[in-house]
């Protein structure tokens, strides 16, 4: 199954002007945005949210659980593709074909999934470079940072669901839609990436209690660890509050700082992002702090040795 990825990720919500103003300082574009009815929230790839009133009458139902995840939307690469999953998926359940081209149906656990051919935009963006020893990547005086650059979401990188049945899940997505299993951590669940993304993961699934079924956290890309400080440093001076990090995991290698959301779950900057091919090895490590990060560190005011601001005094 040529599947990318998520496109979208569908919100009912509480507090549509909260997550409007924690979805736009986190960087993502709004779109069509009403503090009645909500909006859509993109990436620079056009990738991104969509955040309605959790009573809006067009949203899929809900989970049990009254998760505010209301619906994925997973890219496929074309029309082929689309086909693929609706001739699989169409073996054993209902799958229905919208107006707009897309798919809609559930997985084997109960979140509502749709299929589109990817409406995503590829960017010409160059990633953060770094120099080295002998090895310089930036051009002669060019500087590596400015207090104002750029520091924006450029796609929806992966999705964490707190699932009570691991056998089921990635049944589901391994054997019916050809996700790979990347790494697994014992106690939790395994990383998986679909055949169409050299992710390390696009999906990671935690096995929770029944009650507790739904999203633990998303995340989109960042252009490297650079862009990743500077978002998360704006988000703690603008008030929101951090979860997680800024710190790097071990399964994915991929910079992380997490925030707290009014979307029912935690949002997560990440950047530098192992890929894989299926010539990769999975590996198993036990669920704890050794196996989840490389190292952790701690977000604080800016201060300067000998008195600074926030610093040391005498």
């Amino acid at each position: 199954m040529q599947i990318i990825g998520p496109d979208l990720l569908v919100f009912g919500v509480d507090d549509v002007p909260a997550c409007h103003d924690f979805l736009t300082a986190y960087g993502l574009e709004p779109q069509g945005y009403t503090p009645e009815k909500g909006g859509r929230y993109l990436a620079l790839d056009g990738t991104g949210l969509e955040i309605r009133r959790r009573d809006d009458p067009s949203l899929p139902p809900a989970l049990k659980t009254g998760s505010m995840l209301r619906l994925q939307v997973l890219g496929v690469v074309d029309q082929a593709a689309l086909d693929a999953v609706a001739a699989e998926l169409g073996r054993d359940r209902q799958v229905l074909h919208l107006a707009d081209g897309s798919l809609r149906t559930q997985d084997d656990q109960g979140f509502e999934l749709a299929f589109r051919v990817t409406t995503r935009t590829p960017l010409a963006l160059e990633a953060e470079k770094i120099n080295a020893p002998y090895h310089p990547g930036r051009p002669v005086n060019v500087v590596g940072v400015t207090q104002d650059m750029p520091a924006k979401p450029r796609t929806l990188s992966h999705i964490v669901l707190f699932t009570p049945d691991i056998d089921v899940a990635v049944g589901f997505y391994r054997d019916r839609l050809g996700f790979r299993i990347t790494d697994t951590l014992t106690g939790a669940g395994p990383f998986l990436r679909p055949q169409a993304n050299a992710d390390h993961h696009t999906h990671f699934f935690i096995r929770t209690p029944e009650y507790m079924q739904g999203i633990e956290h998303l995340a989109c890309h960042m252009g490297g660890p650079t862009e990743l400080m500077l978002a998360g440093s704006r988000m703690m001076e603008n008030g929101f509050e951090s979860f997680w990090g800024p710190g790097r995991h071990k399964f994915g290698s991929n910079w992380f700082w997490y925030f707290k959301s009014p979307l029912g779950c935690n949002v997560e900057f990440d950047a530098d992002m192992d890929t894989h091919d299926d010539d990769w090895a999975p590996r198993e490590a036990p669920m704890g702090p050794e196996a989840s990060q490389a190292f952790l560190l701690q977000w604080r005011k800016k201060w300067a040795p000998g008195g600074g601001p926030g610093g040391p005094k005498g």
